[in-house]
């Protein structure tokens, strides 16, 4: 279907289905290796035939496992529990390491993982069982799942993919091209839905999905470095940028923007200012995401000049939009609808999310099996509760509080300038974010301490609010728990773990590089400083 001439696709391994969707089951592996011990042609003769063999062990994966486990106990056990923190509030902090820590090692799927790490907090009574599942009543992790529901909507009646290969027409001659109009998309429809979770599964994942399967990239296998990954990845790391855009694009911009007043900082018109500062930054940030990704991680498929036209052929075999396609139209223009105005209407981005879930069951479009079957939703689920509940007991128990005020302290008594203390704050209010799982609750535990910091040490008021307002959703694609689009993109099935932290990891430097230089120079401009 698409010209695969530029490609470049040595894949490295095949995938062992650990992380996202599993591979696809036409794909056959032999059940023995070649050099088995069972194979009747290398077995020997003083081996019993009833030997175990440890090439059939299916497991997790012992070397990665003992890693991640050794990096807790050595952290409860050989580091001595610092004063005014409880052997509790040690023993969470030592297991969220070894949870982290084989999040990225990867020895087991994502959510056996989380699993098996909930376990082990239950059996050494770290947490309570309510405390390690108290995030399931969280509103966010219930419209990620129920996102999830309508994405499958979207790849049952067919939508996704004449969207998809509308869009296929319109910027599908090259994969970059692909990538920076469905991040210049996301940035124009922010004002009209203040959610990135929402817009992450309502629109743009199942968007990418289609998109990807039509050229042939598939979730779970090594055909997700075609295509799939890369728009994937350029989508989640540009969505930091779009966040930022205006005032409402976010939940959490909203709460920043409490938080600020809360320790005295006013501004006159909050939407102008927030935009005013965040224009010129977003959109060369929207750019040059995509572009940092395609030239350190290209797609295998680079090139592709007969798509556009491809893409047309098959919008006319399809013909015209099915009655199921028209449904599935209406479900979603009444969660967006719902999503707009829900402030208004007093409807809660998870109520609009049921509500349009709500029409597709009662007319039948989707069936309660194909929510049930639909596992990327309820893997998610089960990982991301256990990380934002043991997140969220760190915050409880004290631990964040202790090491931001110890390191708050270390920097205020260097009795730096005000701008190289702005500078060092912020990399620590960023870097923090690796322990937790909830943009609003960091927001929460730590904004307005790191906002009173700077300002006693001579940042301007203004400058200081905004700039850390700002940093909130830079952060949100650092790890695959980092926020709700992040656990959404990464439950896709393009996307292994080592992947989001790497590459997470390098878009952040050029994000911080961005934003403090070109957005330090434009917020100068404006006369922030």
């Amino acid at each position: 279907m698409v010209d695969q001439e530029s490609s470049n696709g040595n894949g490295d391994g095949s995938s062992n289905g650990q992380d996202g969707a599993a591979p696809d089951s036409s794909i056959r592996q032999p059940l023995l290796p070649q050099n088995s011990l069972l194979s009747s042609s290398s077995n020997p003769s003083n081996i019993p035939p009833n030997w175990p063999d440890i090439t059939l062990y299916k497991g997790a994966k012992l070397a990665p496992a003992a890693a991640a486990i050794a990096a807790g106990l050595a952290l409860r056990y050989a580091v001595p529990v610092p004063e005014g923190l409880t052997d509790q509030a040690w023993s969470l902090l030592a297991l969220f390491v070894t949870m982290v820590s084989g999040l990225v090692l990867a020895p087991l799927p994502t959510g056996a993982w989380a699993f098996l790490g909930a376990t082990a907090g239950l059996l050494t009574h770290t947490l309570t069982f309510e405390q390690m599942f108290a995030a399931a009543n969280n509103t966010v992790m219930w419209l990620v799942v129920v996102s999830f529901f309508l994405a499958r909507g979207f790849e049952k009646t067919g939508l996704g993919e004449r969207i998809a290969n509308n869009l296929l027409t319109v910027c599908g001659s090259s994969s970059l091209q692909l990538a920076l109009g469905l991040a210049a998309a996301e940035v124009l429809i922010t004002p009209a839905m203040p959610s990135t979770t929402a817009r992450a599964a309502g629109i743009f994942m199942p968007v990418i999905k289609s998109v990807s399967q039509a050229v042939g990239s598939m979730p779970g296998d090594e055909s997700r470095k075609q295509l799939g990954a890369f728009l994937m990845q350029a989508q989640f790391q540009s969505s930091v940028h779009s966040s930022n855009f205006v005032m409402t694009a976010a939940a959490q911009n909203l709460l920043c923007l409490q938080m600020a007043a809360s320790v005295g900082v006013s501004l006159g018109d909050p939407f102008m200012t927030w935009l005013a500062g965040s224009s010129v930054p977003v959109l060369l940030g929207v750019v040059l995401t995509p572009c940092v990704l395609y030239w350190l991680w290209p797609p295998a498929i680079t090139s592709t000049p007969h798509a556009p036209a491809a893409a047309k052929a098959r919008l006319q075999e399809m013909g015209p939009l099915s009655a199921d396609e028209g449904v599935m139209i209406g479900a979603v223009t009444l969660a967006v609808g719902l999503w707009v105005f829900g402030g208004q209407l007093g409807v809660a981005p998870v109520t609009a999310a049921m509500c349009a879930l709500g029409v597709l069951l009662a007319s039948g479009v989707l069936s309660w099996q194909d929510c049930l079957q639909y596992t990327p939703a309820w893997d998610t689920l089960i990982w991301f509760t256990v990380l934002v509940s043991m997140a969220g007991g760190l915050q409880s128990l004290g631990v964040i509080d202790l090491f931001s005020g110890w390191a708050g302290g270390q920097l205020s008594g260097l009795d730096l300038p005000w701008p190289a203390l702005f500078a060092g704050l912020h990399l620590l209010f960023f870097g923090m974010h690796y322990l937790f799982a909830s943009q609003t609750a960091h927001v929460g535990a730590l904004f307005a301490a790191f906002c009173s910091l700077m300002i006693s040490a001579g940042v301007p008021p203004q400058l200081a609010a905004m700039s850390l307002a700002y940093n909130v959703n830079l952060f949100g694609s650092l790890t695959h728990y980092a926020s709700g689009q992040a656990a959404v993109y990464f439950g896709a099935g393009y996307l292994k773990t080592e992947d989001v932290f790497l590459q997470g990891a390098a878009c952040a430097v050029a994000n911080l590089l961005l934003w403090g230089s070109v957005g330090m120079l434009w917020w100068k401009v404006l006369g922030w400083y």
